[in-house]
């Protein structure tokens, strides 16, 4: 058995669904990742243009990379529909609904690494990349033959759909890279449509389908594969940390962390196979939990309920924002007494939402909240985040 068999082999048997190997070179995609950048499309997120430099080649992290050795670990689970849109609920991404990947799969690189040192005879380590090294993952895995770029910019692969998490490795030892398909440059893979020909003959495409396009409400997808994060709902629940525009907050719902429709409405997604790892099985607490319920989280009740998950992310402060969010979009009257705490006792952050939410509230319930507020508080913040939302 070849070496970049055994590799694979291992790889599976360490829990990962998905292996491919590439070499290791300038990244594919870098100038159209740089322009999007300059575009000002990445909103906040000011670490990714810091790391601009360092992901125009994975040899800046790792000199003497020769190999990339690129992993898939699908997380997709069945949930209820009905569940999950019951707008007196707040709906958390499939992908934060089991523990932190960050840490499964870079225990399980770490352990790939090692055994393959132990077939080399290496004394060095290979890196490790979970999204927080500063490598171009879907680029690269793109490369390597494990999928096709969609028009809903996700990684889409022929049987597994879009719902895996990326990662990989990068080593020494030349190893003999997947197939990849014959483009004439990387662009191309943004700019039109691309039929992907896998290896088994599978063919992979987003042919004339636009249902991702069509059905993101605040249209954070501004065409096949261009996507503006400062519109999108994952960015907004969990990378913004500032006041979320009220234009935008209708389109949430009950969004509280992160956002599925652009791949739930994707077909290649409607067979998906279910998440096998232990430790990816949706948590019971986590699928749609009761937006009531959600209100009344302190920050140690936010730390205990979440401990280990990605919704840590979006802090506490970030989250019941959120929450906020998606309880005025319900508009239910039962909701005022959470709100109302959220507006007089905790952060201004919190409050803005707070108030807003209070003011959606069916039969005008919040608005006598608001008002009592305004005539009694001695705060002049709170004074005029209750005259924004009466404006």
């Amino acid at each position: 058995m070849d070496l970049a068999h055994s590799i694979k082999t291992q790889a599976r048997v360490l829990g990962f669904d998905l292996v491919a190997i590439a070499p290791v070179g300038p990244s594919p995609d870098w100038e159209r990742y740089r322009a999007w950048l300059e575009a000002g499309r990445a909103g906040e997120m000011n670490f990714l243009v810091r790391h601009l430099p360092l992901k125009r080649d994975p040899r800046t992290l790792l000199p003497d990379a020769r190999s990339m050795i690129l992993v898939g670990l699908n997380y997709a689970a069945h949930l209820d529909p009905e569940l999950l849109e019951n707008p007196a609920r707040g709906r958390i991404s499939m992908y934060a609904l089991g523990s932190d990947y960050h840490k499964i799969m870079r225990k399980a690189l770490i352990r790939l690494d090692r055994w393959l040192t132990q077939r080399t005879g290496r004394s060095t380590r290979g890196r490790v990349f979970v999204d927080s090294a500063p490598i171009l993952e879907r680029s690269w895995a793109n490369r390597g033959g494990m999928g096709f770029i969609g028009k809903n910019t996700c990684l889409i692969h022929p049987q597994m759909g879009s719902y895996f998490f990326l990662g990989g490795l990068l080593v020494p030892e030349a190893l003999p890279p997947d197939p990849t398909p014959q483009l004439e440059n990387e662009w191309q893979t943004f700019q039109k449509d691309v039929v992907w020909r896998f290896e088994n003959g599978q063919i992979g495409t987003c042919g004339a389908c636009t249902r991702c396009l069509n059905r993101c409400p605040t249209h954070a997808l501004l065409g096949p594969r261009e996507l503006d994060a400062r519109l999108c709902i994952s960015y907004l629940t969990i990378e913004h940390r500032g006041v979320i525009p009220a234009t935008i907050r209708p389109q949430m719902r009950n969004w509280v962390f992160g956002c599925d429709i652009c791949q739930d409405v994707c077909p290649w997604n409607r067979k998906r196979h279910i998440a096998q790892h232990p430790k990816l099985q949706p948590h019971p607490d986590r699928i749609a939990p009761p937006l009531l319920e959600l209100l009344a989280l302190d920050e140690d009740a936010f730390r205990q309920r979440f401990a280990g998950s990605p919704v840590m992310r979006a802090k506490w402060e970030g989250f019941m924002r959120n929450v906020c969010i998606a309880a005025g979009n319900w508009g239910a009257p039962e909701a005022l007494e959470g709100l109302a705490h959220h507006l007089w006792h905790s952060p201004s952050l919190i409050a803005i939402h707070a108030a807003w939410a209070l003011a959606q509230l069916r039969h005008e319930a919040g608005v006598q909240v608001l008002e009592q507020a305004a005539k009694s508080t001695k705060k002049p913040h709170l004074r005029e985040i209750i005259a924004q939302v009466r404006r």
